[in-house]
């Protein structure tokens, strides 16, 4: 863990003896002996402070901002530096489409009424709401938004929350929602250390280090190369914060260590319920600054389809959250690092906590008005088996209505995931009450399973929907395939960097594909002829490179690329059509177009068109958005022997149009009753 081995070093410097102060129960209660004081609500005239005994939490009022977290001998967790309006806080990026032409607003949610939900000395909720009225119109974003704050008694941290609300009126304007998160700027004299999964922690450049004078700008504004950083150390490092972007499904904790005291600040989500795009959909999660997000929405690696539009007078009503900030300490003398292992155990303790009992508003349902709905998926390929196989490892969800595949675009609403066992059984539990598709995708198989059967949930419902079977997409049997078909480009050649822009961190890493400035070295691998591909000689694992990305030329101008697939075939199939089925993990302001045994046809068998906003290879994704297409090829275009299917992608304006491939599969015509 690059940074690690250091860190470890500075904190045997200065620790020196002690116990570890941590330990996980529910609700984030603090182990050992219980305090005795229950939790306290302070109210001044510009200020709310929530103390249980264990951390004390200030916010300003009306507006609701987090301006202070006192906590093991600290007297604020948060930058000091910055103004309180800059230290913890709600935020939101919208869009009118209304005709006033407000693109890109970003805006800081602050409250204009304060309000006190409850009180008692084992839990204090407090609401700062902010209404919205068309006197407003252009000016804040037309929602009316509820913030909440909840601390509990003997709990080491505090939980926020927030509804969203489009109300169902003709004034009420028509705009988008690019973004809504809540974002923590911690103190850089403490915070230093960042983790964000066991693979991924390590000791961060400081704010300053990306100033002019310490880095030199890269080819977009969030990466920057460390010239001269503080920490001689991270010298020649690339520093971007979608270096440490994370999948919804392992999103579920981060944050940050400080050395002196040792002490954690971690942002815990018990559920995704509420995030948009599925399970797999990447979210920013902690970065430079020190900075710590609870991201809910975003178009980041998916772009303005999962930006939710709403319509004049459309209502929408949406509970965010709510999500833990846990805070933990350990005493000198005692690995740091325990901090992380300790915050993973209270994010368990989280997450079986969930639906937590305790939040004050009606918007947010209890255990007992949930429901669930279980069963078996099996999947049915006759060219694979003869027999129903157990649909093993599926990912099962329940999500809006809609198309085949739509829960992945789906970005208003609220989706439930789990993850089929080895027979296929799977079981979705607390799922808020409304009408749901039941969606799955099985790696190791192309395309979506959706049910045609709608669900209904109802409270404490328990719905068996029995066995169900996919029919993954199949033409015929299988004449040959490149890659796995799991919805990422993973698997395929993913260079090394270039020495000049390395984040150690990913030396010699299973996401190595995080390295910074990937997309310039296939013209370098390839540096006169695209990439060729020979079935049966070729390797997808060393032969494939992860994307299919633009040519720079000695001018500085871009070019299209075209890759080649070359196959034999023993004979031709007369009796109909073959068919290329092509999965992509991701696309860019591309176009895939697809030739068979001529390059020079002026038109192609098959093109995509323009597709996908996805901008997964600038931000050091493996997958974006998922496409599946499959394409006619009729028998009269192959030969028996050599042949040749062309790749190309002509889009060319810049380095950030590019294809990335999940899985390519040759089938030959069906059997027939004979065969």
């Amino acid at each position: 863990m690059g940074g690690q081995h250091w860190f470890r070093r500075v904190i045997k410097g200065i620790c020196t003896c002690g116990e570890f102060q941590g330990g996980t129960t529910q609700h984030g209660r603090a182990s050992g002996s219980m305090p005795t004081q229950g939790v306290q609500l302070q109210i001044q005239d510009h200020h709310v402070m929530l103390d249980n005994g264990i951390v004390q939490v200030t916010l300003s009022k009306p507006e609701g901002i987090v301006t202070g977290i006192r906590y093991n001998g600290i007297d604020n967790l948060l930058e000091i530096l910055n103004s309180e309006s800059n230290r913890g806080y709600w935020d939101v990026v919208w869009n009118s489409l209304d005709g006033t032409g407000k693109k890109g607003v970003f805006e800081v949610i602050k409250g204009t009424n304060f309000k006190v939900i409850v009180k008692t000395e084992e839990q204090v909720e407090v609401s700062f709401s902010r209404p919205w009225d068309p006197s407003l119109q252009g000016k804040l974003v037309p929602l009316n938004i509820d913030k909440r704050f909840i601390m509990l008694h003997g709990s080491s941290g505090f939980y926020s929350y927030a509804i969203y609300e489009h109300v169902g009126l003709p004034e009420w304007p028509a705009f988008s929602l690019g973004e809504t998160r809540i974002a923590f700027k911690l103190r850089k004299d403490k915070f230093q250390y960042m983790a964000v999964a066991d693979n991924r922690q390590r000791f961060m450049p400081l704010p300053e280090d990306r100033l002019p004078g310490r880095s030199q700008p890269l080819a977009y504004p969030e990466a920057v190369l460390l010239v001269n950083p503080v920490a001689p150390m991270l010298q020649g490092e690339v520093d971007d914060k979608y270096q440490y972007s994370c999948e919804n499904k392992d999103l579920g904790v981060h944050g940050w260590i400080c050395m002196d005291p040792p002490t954690g600040f971690w942002q815990i989500t018990p559920s995704n319920e509420f995030r948009s795009g599925g399970p797999l959909k990447q979210n920013l999660s902690s970065h430079v600054g020190p900075t710590c997000l609870a991201m809910f929405l975003s178009g980041h690696y998916a772009g303005d389809d999962l930006v939710p539009k709403f319509g004049q007078g459309e209502a929408w009503k949406k509970v965010f959250g709510p999500v833990f900030i846990y805070l933990n300490s350990a005493m000198r003398g005692n690995d740091p690092f325990t901090l992380w292992e300790d915050a993973k155990m209270q994010m368990m303790a989280e997450v079986e906590s969930w639906p937590y009992s305790f939040p004050a508003s009606e918007e947010f349902p209890t255990l007992e008005q949930r429901g669930s709905c279980c069963g078996r998926l099996l999947i049915w390929d006759k060219y694979i088996s003869n027999d129903y196989m157990p649909a093993s490892g599926a990912f099962i969800g329940l999500a809006p209505p809609g198309g085949v595949g739509s829960w992945q675009r789906e970005c208003k609403d609220y989706q439930f995931w789990t993850r089929a066992d080895e027979h296929g059984y799977f079981s979705i539990t607390i799922v808020r009450t409304g009408d749901y598709n039941l969606y799955a995708w099985v790696p190791g198989f192309v395309g979506d399973y959706r049910s045609d059967v709608s669900i209904t949930i109802t409270p404490a419902c328990s719905i068996d929907m029995g066995d169900l079977v996919y029919e993954p997409p199949r033409h015929g049997p299988t004449l040959w395939e490149i890659g796995i078909p799991d919805r990422s480009a993973a698997e395929f050649y993913i260079p090394d960097p270039d020495p000049k822009y390395v984040n150690r961190l990913f030396v010699n890493h299973p996401e190595r594909f995080r390295q910074y400035g990937l997309w310039e070295r296939y013209a370098e691998i390839y540096p006169t002829e695209d990439l060729v591909y020979t079935v049966g000689t070729s390797d997808y694992r060393r032969d494939w490179f992860f994307a299919q990305v633009t040519r720079r030329k000695d001018d500085n101008t871009y070019q299209g690329t075209t890759w080649k697939i070359k196959f034999q075939l023993d004979n031709v199939n007369h009796c109909g059509p073959y068919k290329l089925w092509v999965a992509l993990a991701s696309a860019t302001l591309a176009e895939l177009q697809v030739r068979v045994n001529d390059p020079s046809t002026k038109r192609p068998l098959f093109s995509s068109g323009l597709i996908g906003r996805d901008n997964t290879v600038a931000r050091h994704g493996i997958h974006g958005l998922y496409w599946l297409y499959n394409v006619d090829i009729p028998s009269c275009l192959l030969v028996q022997g050599d042949n040749t299917v062309y790749l190309t992608q002509p889009r060319n304006q810049s380095p950030w149009q590019n294809l990335m491939y999940d899985y390519i599969r040759l089938e030959g015509p069906p059997f027939n009753s004979q065969d």
